[in-house]
């Protein structure tokens, strides 16, 4: 791991405080472990567990697409599926589409990644509240942020939400940027919800309650 220069000089300790915060999440072990020596808390079990915390949520585990085929939609997140039903969506197609939801708790990994390839055709934040993500107006009304995939024959419609806990989204990609089928797009901390929008003629291959991973558990097909 590449060396870490931290000053300890407790009088310019405010302006290190950002450059630590920046190095966390790249060498989150070592400069916890520092900053807890620093203070004398390397002992104290609550440290290793925020620690322990910590870096399970960032967690970022490989994984390959077991099949690359734009027909094949994967999940885009760890968790389990608590919504299969017809649905009006009314921000970016303004119909009728099938939606997919997927709960992920504070326990799954939370980084999320893309179904199939193609164009990103549609990216929007959206301000909001922060219901519990199980809640049915949590998609329309929690803080949540909107990406629309074009693989060339039909579009998905991608919908991170935040929850009573989860109140940080993260999205990596922008309009008009190309994407491989499993490239990571987004990321919510503590978890919380991934809502997902397919054609109504979607061969869907899991049912509510089922346990999914992202990259690897086909949600469904596409036509």
């Amino acid at each position: 791991m590449d060396s870490i220069k931290i000053s300890y000089d407790t009088s310019c300790w405010i302006q290190n405080t950002y450059a630590w915060a920046c190095r966390l999440f790249a060498h989150r072990w070592a400069v916890f472990y520092l900053f807890t020596d620093y203070f004398g808390l390397a002992a104290d079990p609550c440290c290793w567990g925020v620690l322990s915390a910590h870096v399970a949520v960032f967690r970022n585990p490989n994984r390959p697409i077991p099949q690359q085929d734009n027909q094949l939609v994967y999940a885009p997140a760890d968790g389990k599926v608590v919504v299969i039903e017809a649905t009006e969506e009314t921000e970016y197609f303004q119909d009728q589409r099938l939606q997919i939801s997927i709960f992920m708790s504070p326990l799954n990994v939370h980084v999320n990644r893309s179904p199939f390839g193609g164009t990103v055709a549609y990216v929007k934040y959206h301000p909001g509240k922060y219901l519990v993500a199980w809640h049915p107006k949590s998609s329309t009304e929690n803080e949540r942020a909107t990406v629309v995939i074009n693989n060339g024959i039909t579009p998905i419609l991608l919908r991170q939400i935040a929850g009573a806990v989860a109140r940080r989204i993260r999205t990596y990609v922008h309009a008009n940027q190309p994407i491989q089928q499993g490239d990571e797009f987004g990321f919510i901390t503590f978890g919380s919800r991934v809502d997902i929008f397919l054609p109504l003629d979607a061969a869907v291959k899991v049912k509510i309650g089922d346990t999914v991973r992202g990259n690897v558990d086909v949600l469904a097909e596409v036509r």
